[in-house]
């Protein structure tokens, strides 16, 4: 065989995994997982939004209010996800990790529209032992989430330090570093 036909057919064969529903899911988390190497960016303080308007309620899977109003003066870090999202999933071993060491720390919201039939088998299957909301009201503007996953840092004051759109690396130094920092 010469490399023309090697090539064509490594080309069909991977052509093919993507369009097998049982295998594109797995290929496309593993393709996320190698862009979620690094960690998202700190956003410049004097280009920083800051929420004002924190009228916001959302609801656990037992039923149980939070108002959004209860984590300002806090780090909140916020992120919208879904269990069908390949960068989602990319990312949520990070975003594991770094809630078991900061979960006594920093507020965690993790919002998805999904049902918590859907969540919870997703979370347990995983073994992830964050809790997840549904939003009741619309979240604040300033969010502005049309792709997920979006995720946000927000500092005491309300800054958005970090916005990120895409999977990233949640467990990095960098990141365990800023959130250190705000806690000061």
């Amino acid at each position: 065989m010469n490399k023309s036909k090697i090539k064509n057919i490594i080309f069909f064969v991977l052509i093919g995994v993507l369009i097998i529903p049982q295998t594109r899911l797995p290929i496309q988390v593993l393709l996320h997982k190698s862009l979620a190497l690094f960690s998202p960016s700190v956003v410049d303080d004097s280009k920083q939004n800051v929420i004002e308007e924190y009228n916001w309620v959302l609801e656990n899977k037992n039923g149980i209010t939070l108002n959004f109003e209860e984590t300002r003066g806090k780090v909140v870090l916020v992120n919208f996800w879904a269990t069908w999202c390949p960068p989602c999933i990319a990312e949520m071993p990070s975003m594991q990790l770094l809630y078991d060491d900061y979960k006594d720390k920093i507020e965690f919201v993790f919002v998805s529209n999904e049902t918590f039939l859907v969540i919870n088998e997703f979370i347990n299957k995983n073994g992830y032992n964050f809790e997840v909301y549904n939003p009741i009201t619309r979240y604040p503007e300033l969010f502005n989430v049309t792709s997920i996953p979006r995720t946000f840092l927000i500092n005491k004051d309300g800054s958005i330090v970090i916005d990120k759109t895409g999977a990233a690396n949640w467990n990095s130094e960098k990141i365990r570093e800023t959130i250190d920092t705000l806690l000061l």
